[in-house]
């Protein structure tokens, strides 16, 4: 039962490795095209943000939110794997900053495909955030396992 856990987890984490692994590849000086593409959907947010909170959110350099991200998946992977719940939350931490910047569906109308795209994504993401959830959940509730100790032998003459 052990290996068929570990290597859940293991099919589990490759998306989030293999999602690091070409952010990694690509981000040469600039944080690569993560960054590119990362920093007109991230404006869009802080402004929708501003707008309905009042809170104004600090400039941020795409580099090194595009690193971060990277760092959260490889070691959240990394610990999960072999069943940590600090690396369940740091993949739990990255994907509620991720998922809603990169899938605002709600920024679109609802009769357009990319409102479609946008929403199919963005349960996807929520889907793996209940997985992670769930794991955290069920780490917490197992019983600590304690040696139990045997009572003595009675001797008899």
């Amino acid at each position: 039962m052990a290996f068929i856990s570990f290597l859940g987890r293991v099919l589990f984490v490759s998306v989030f490795v293999l999602s690091a692994y070409q952010e990694f590849n690509e981000f040469g000086v600039d944080g690569g095209r993560a960054a590119k593409s990362l920093r007109p959907k991230f404006n869009v947010f802080t402004k929708h943000v501003a707008t309905h909170t009042g809170f104004e959110v600090p400039h941020v350099e795409m580099k090194s939110l595009v690193l971060g991200a990277i760092i959260l998946k490889g070691v959240g992977s990394l610990l999960f794997t072999f069943g940590s719940s600090l690396g369940a939350f740091f993949l739990l931490l990255h994907q509620a900053i991720e998922i809603p910047i990169l899938y605002d569906f709600y920024n679109h109308d609802v009769d357009k495909k990319e409102f479609v795209e946008l929403f199919f994504k963005f349960t996807q993401g929520l889907a793996l955030l209940g997985a992670l959830l769930f794991f955290i959940g069920m780490k917490n509730s197992m019983r600590r396992r304690s040696p139990k100790k045997k009572a003595p032998k009675v001797k008899t003459t």
